[in-house]
């Protein structure tokens, strides 16, 4: 007889976690993921959270468009029943995503009517329901992103318990905002704002927790914070800071790997084969656009580039040519 083998555990591969995009409303679409892939070769990036019930009860597979350019790609979906929740998850694995990632962590109210997102940290059993349902329908990982606590659930014991209910439904990952949410009384913004950071909070829960891959999320906005989590942790989200100034993406790429950075021209240009592509497609350049504004954001001539972009993107026949020149632009001003 064949001697037998465990399957390789995500500790085993907690590189493939070490830089990630978070999932963020609006933004991270299949447009921005495209990007984002061209300034990081290796980063894991995420979905838009997509609710269960619109892949099973709406059928709106058109949310799990994506190009295998993307990969590795993580989708994220709410909700909170596991039936649902694990018919969305072969969808989406069926659709080829590399992770099913459910979100324990957004504070809206729209997402607090439909009883998933943040909230569901005060029903750590359901969600650990919910992760077994998922775990039994896919054979790709299924992850957890979560907050530090909620409301005036905000001490380590709260999250310590979250965490072993997790471990026990199979959890190999847990993705952790390092701020607890207010679920009444703060925006979402001002829930990504206000709450304080408590970084060692998710540290100790690496410590206590060594075969879970933590992976910390808020507030990380340079290199140098990076690497410093990264000395900690498995691995480091990166949110807004990444989509509004995404060459931050690449600069964490070269610094973790030892690779020259990509000239910002090179990365703009090579968006024109997926710009012209998607225009044939009927896609309108704005909706592309939008996702580059940010990426000469420091540099002499942003303004006018960005400004160049913003007035004509949604104008009739805006194409390749308008990036052109607001290309001149930045050579202009320099």
């Amino acid at each position: 007889m064949l001697p037998t083998t465990s399957p390789p555990t995500a500790l085993q591969h907690a590189d493939d976690w070490r830089v990630c995009v978070a999932p963020m409303m609006d933004w991270t679409d299949r447009h921005c993921r495209y990007f984002h892939r061209l300034l990081s070769p290796r980063a894991r990036l995420y979905t838009e959270m997509v609710t269960s019930a619109a892949l099973v009860r709406g059928q709106q597979l058109r949310l799990l468009e994506h190009s295998q350019q993307e990969h590795p790609l993580a989708l994220q979906l709410g909700g909170s029943d596991p039936s649902e929740l694990a018919q969305a998850a072969r969808f989406g694995a069926d659709a080829g995503y590399d992770e099913i990632n459910l979100n324990v962590g957004c504070p809206s109210d729209r997402v607090q009517s439909g009883r998933f997102g943040a909230c569901l940290m005060y029903e750590p059993a359901l969600v650990a329901d919910c992760v077994k349902a998922m775990r039994d329908a896919v054979g790709v990982p299924v992850t957890v992103k979560c907050r530090i606590g909620v409301d005036d659930q905000d001490d380590y014991a709260g999250l310590q318990r979250f965490t072993e209910l997790m471990l026990e439904a199979g959890v190999e990952v847990l993705v952790v905002h390092a701020r607890k949410a207010w679920l009444k009384g703060l925006s979402p913004k001002e829930n990504r704002e206000i709450p304080p950071l408590d970084y060692e909070r998710v540290y100790r829960l690496k410590r206590e927790f060594p075969r879970l891959v933590v992976v910390i999320n808020g507030g990380i906005t340079t290199v140098a914070e990076v690497q410093a989590h990264l000395a900690q942790l498995d691995g480091v989200m990166l949110g807004r800071a990444a989509y509004h100034d995404p060459y931050l993406l690449a600069q964490v790429e070269a610094a973790l790997h030892g690779e020259p950075l990509p000239l910002r021209d090179d990365v703009l240009r090579h968006m024109q084969p997926y710009v012209e592509a998607e225009l044939a497609r009927g896609t309108a350049l704005k909706h592309i656009s939008r996702h580059l504004l940010g990426l000469y954001q420091g540099e002499p001539g942003a303004r006018a580039f960005r400004r160049t972009i913003s007035e004509g993107a949604h104008l009739p026949g805006a194409g390749w040519g308008l990036l052109e020149q607001a290309l001149t632009q930045l050579s202009t001003t320099a």
